[in-house]
Order: C-alpha cells, then structure tokens, then sequence
C-alpha cells in the first residue's frame, strides 16, 4: 500500500533533492519516457500514470529501486513479466541517468541491487529436491 504524504510533505522532501534529481523528475522527457516504455509494454493511459507515480516516488527518495517492479506487480496490478520489464527499461532509461544521485540517496549500489532483484524474481527457484531414499529390504537369510 502506497504511504499517502501531504503536498507540504512532498515539498520539503522534493526540495532537499539534488539539482539532477529535481530536474530529472520535472522533465518533459522523462514523461515521455515513461510513456514510451510502457506503451511498448501495452500498459493503458490509466496504468501509466500509476507508473509514473512511482519513478517520481524512487526519484524522491520514498520507494527503493529494488522494491519497484513488485510495486508495478501488486500495486499496479501488471503481470510479472511486463512488471520485470518495464522495471529493467525504466532502470536503464531513466534511473542510470541518475545512478550516482540515487545511490548517495539511497545509500546502495542501485544498478546491482535492482539487476539482483529482477533476476531473482524473474527465475523460478531452483531447489533441489533429493531423490527418495530407497526402502531399506531385510538381508536375505543365510
């Protein structure tokens, strides 16, 4: 569930951002990538705004990277894979243009921990499962 802030909230944390930070988040461009991707996704006009909430919420420092695509998943309602997808091409277009900034923000390595995070939920788990012991049979009488 979405952690709901008021405007003057939101203010105090978008002004205490890094200049790269600010502008990346009110750039026209970053609207039009996020349009982009998603469209490429086929993601309708309503889920995009939903999309776009979120990089604004990683951009500002209130969602980490890591948890991004399984916000897409559940709190956008995508599928997995689409949610995976749009997450690595959002992480690639417009997160590394501000990897440093996000990093300091966040304190992490943002491109690993989210590489991390999408290969390990892209990949179903591979445990292994021992074979079944063979019954134990009673030594033949001698």
């Amino acid at each position: 569930m979405k952690e709901e802030y008021t405007f003057e909230e939101l203010e105090k944390i978008f002004q205490k951002l890094p200049k790269k930070l600010k502008d990346k988040i009110l750039a026209i461009e970053t609207a039009d990538e996020i349009f982009d991707i998603c469209a490429r996704n086929g993601i309708d006009d309503l889920r995009i705004s939903d999309v776009a909430l979120y990089v604004g919420d990683v951009l500002m420092g209130l969602l980490p990277p890591s948890k991004f695509a399984e916000v897409l998943e559940k709190e956008v309602n995508l599928e997995r894979e689409t949610a995976l997808n749009i997450a690595k091409d959002i992480e690639k277009v417009i997160f590394s243009s501000v990897k440093e900034e996000l990093e300091n923000l966040y304190g992490t390595k943002i491109a690993t921990e989210v590489a991390e995070k999408i290969k390990e939920t892209a990949q179903p788990s591979e445990e292994k499962i021992p074979p079944p012991k063979p019954e134990e049979k009673p030594a033949p009488p001698k």
